[in-house]
């Protein structure tokens, strides 16, 4: 059983952005031109003793592509969700549109188990995944926080093997929850915890939402505040 802390409706405006969909692949995309790009760059420095790098000039060439997808990202990075639409159709889709017309263009080119063919393919058989983010402001280029979000998790897994108990596996999952909770609530877990085990035996039961993570305010803040 895994206790869960629900938001109250405000706290969920972070939501729409996640159940849209899928914000799509690139940096996934990007991963293996990169590698392609680098491994030949290697291997032109060990065959003829330079340092300079030639890389491979496919690789490369999309490798660039979705780089300046991503300058204009940065561009707007911390704008209003319509904002970074609005500079998307005007300065990204046509990147996006010209790049697609590369890749169909290049793809026929290679042979079906080319490490290249591979990598474009992946990217051709995603497309509208990957350009979802042209048309809604609130989806990210890649998902790279979200990933980081459950890295967590996926770190801790073999950890819960060792809970000791299923009593012990359920405090585990309320800790983890009110961690969580205070997370996505911007409050800082370790101060939050703090306080309200100081105050709880002292606060009286009727009040215990003053001290959920959307409502509370450091016993040293003015109570006017906690609204």
């Amino acid at each position: 059983m895994v206790t869960s802390f629900r938001l109250p409706p405000q706290s969920w405006a972070i939501a729409p952005a996640a159940v849209t969909g899928w914000g799509g692949p690139c940096h996934h995309a990007r991963r293996p031109f990169f590698v392609l790009a680098d491994v030949a760059a290697n291997a032109r420095r060990k065959a003829h003793g330079r340092t300079a790098s030639v890389l491979s000039p496919l690789a490369l060439e999309a490798v660039r592509r979705i780089d300046a997808l991503f300058d204009i990202e940065r561009r707007v990075n911390g704008d209003s969700a319509e904002r970074r639409r609005q500079v998307r159709q005007e300065a990204s889709a046509p990147l996006v549109t010209d790049f697609e017309r590369w890749l169909r263009q290049e793809r026929p080119k290679l042979s079906r188990g080319n490490d290249l063919a591979k990598a474009m393919d992946y990217l051709l058989k995603r497309w509208p995944a990957f350009t979802r983010f042209l048309d809604d402001g609130r989806i990210c280029l890649s998902n790279n926080a979200a990933e980081r979000a459950l890295r967590g998790i996926a770190l801790g897994r073999k950890s819960w093997l060792f809970a000791g108990s299923d009593r012990g596996g359920q405090r585990a999952a309320v800790l983890y929850s009110l961690i969580v909770t205070a997370k996505l609530n911007d409050v800082d877990p370790q101060a939050w915890l703090a306080d309200v085990l100081a105050r709880i035996a002292d606060h009286p039961a009727r009040d215990i939402d003053e001290l959920l993570p959307w409502n509370w305010r450091p016993a040293s803040a003015p109570h006017s505040q906690a609204a």
